[in-house]
């Protein structure tokens, strides 16, 4: 099967709108897979939450990687796609897999020697700091596995197919929630492996996406060909898709190092504080899924629209899309609002951690259609080959103004200071964004 550039012709609207609503499924799929290992692992009591709690910006740093990349992929694939060069996506997405398996490679062996210090540095010890020590050791050795589908669904987006990888990030989290319960509390043969069990069915699943997503890409997309690859080639392709990859993956760096920094300052108020920050961290990782679809979405619209030249079309599309990431963080807000308290209830009926979430959501949520306008520029940034003003962006937003307000806000108000600085700094940002990514795509010719 060749590839067709379908998103630069048709109506924009809708394109976008049924792209995004089919990238959803796959989105609330991941969302959901991280919930129900909080879910579960909430079951064994505060401190297994808070030890999970730990390990978020890490497990988001290796993520990031895996995105970053994908993200490098996507942005010269969905060009080439544009361009109507099928041979050439065959090149670059052979290519770019490759370059993901020598990364992971690295990452693993990294990260098994740093676990230790790593975390001691967050703040983790005793008790807490064991059972970070069992999750991690285990989900290092996975970290293929995460990489790899990650790169292969966004190959097959940038062919203008969102149902697709969907699915199969649908197919991981079932994997890992019928996995879960067995070898978290050892059901059945199964020996109690508690958090380690967590990392267990984490693994497995996500060994499931990377068959799958490769199985698709040389089979139903013919994406995948070593027939035509030279050193050359390969070499070019690397640095093709790391001239995107790099400032994209230290853009990505840059929410879970500031992610980090803000669970350190959250640590100093106690454990139901730092297991309140990972439980918002990942309701707000479901109720964000419609924003960050469509800046994934948009990646893949505007790569094939500059490709084909098409830049009145790309305009259009920009616009709409920031309408509805405000009209849709309005909603996202109003739903918090209402229903916060008995989302938060479900992961733990803790009173002291059950509070702090509702802090939390009630101060980020405030921000989030601001959100999305940032993910749409940077996303519309990376797909023009400027991703250095996509990480300037993100910089300013989390070095500039979300860290000094929450510490500003933590000397004044305590913990509330710090989650009304992640809102307060959203929505700056937001509109700085807005005006940048504007004027940039006014300018092209």
């Amino acid at each position: 099967m060749k590839n067709k550039a379908i998103l630069t012709e048709g109506p924009i609207n809708k394109s976008i709108i049924k792209l995004t609503f089919g990238m959803m499924v796959g989105m609330y799929a991941m969302v959901m897979f991280n919930l129900v290992d909080t879910f579960f692992v909430g079951q064994l009591g505060t401190t297994y939450l808070a030890a999970m709690s730990f390990t978020l910006p890490v497990v988001m740093i290796y993520s990031h990687i895996g995105l970053g990349l994908g993200v490098g992929a996507s942005a010269v694939i969905s060009r080439a796609i544009g361009s109507g060069d099928h041979e050439n996506v065959q090149r670059l997405t052979t290519g770019a897999l490759i370059l993901g398996f020598g990364i992971a490679a690295l990452m693993i062996i990294l990260g098994l020697l740093t676990i230790d210090p790593v975390f001691r540095a967050m703040g983790a010890k005793g008790e807490i700091l064991n059972y970070i020590k069992d999750y991690m050791f285990v989900w290092y050795l996975g970290v293929p596995f995460v990489m790899i589908p990650m790169m292969g669904n966004n190959a097959i987006r940038a062919a203008g197919n969102t149902a697709i990888p969907s699915t199969v990030m649908t197919v991981g989290m079932v994997v890992n929630g019928i996995l879960d319960p067995i070898l978290i509390f050892g059901l059945g043969p199964f020996p109690r492996m508690e958090l380690k069990g967590a990392a267990i069915a984490t693994v497995v699943a996500r060994m499931t996406t990377f068959v799958f997503s490769l199985l698709i890409l040389k089979f139903k997309f013919d994406m995948i060909s070593f027939s035509a690859l030279k050193l050359k080639n390969i070499f070019n392709t690397w640095k093709r898709v790391l001239f995107i990859g790099i400032p994209a993956t230290l853009t990505n760096f840059i929410v879970p190092l500031s992610m980090g920094i803000i669970t350190r300052m959250v640590s100093g108020y106690g454990k139901e504080a730092v297991a309140a920050l990972g439980v918002g961290t990942r309701i707000e990782m479901f109720a964000l899924a419609p924003i960050f679809a469509l800046g994934t979405v948009i990646l893949a619209f505007a790569g094939q629209n500059i490709g084909a030249k098409n830049f009145g079309r790309l305009k259009q599309g920009i616009h709409f899309s920031q309408r509805f990431s405000m009209i849709t963080g309005a909603i996202i807000f109003t739903g918090l609002a209402l229903f916060g308290k008995y989302i938060a209830m479900i992961f733990d009926k803790n009173p002291g951690v059950t509070n702090i979430i509702v802090l939390y959501l009630m101060f980020v949520a405030a921000g989030y259609g601001f959100q999305g306008v940032m993910f749409i520029t940077s996303s519309t940034f990376n797909a023009m080959h400027k991703p250095y003003k996509a990480m300037t962006m993100n910089a300013v937003r989390m070095f500039g103004l979300y860290i000094p307000l929450a510490l500003i806000g933590s000397y004044i108000w305590g913990l509330p200071g710090i989650f009304a600085g992640a809102g307060i700094s959203a929505v700056i940002g937001g509109i700085i964004a807005m005006i940048w990514v504007n004027r940039s795509v006014a300018a092209l010719k």
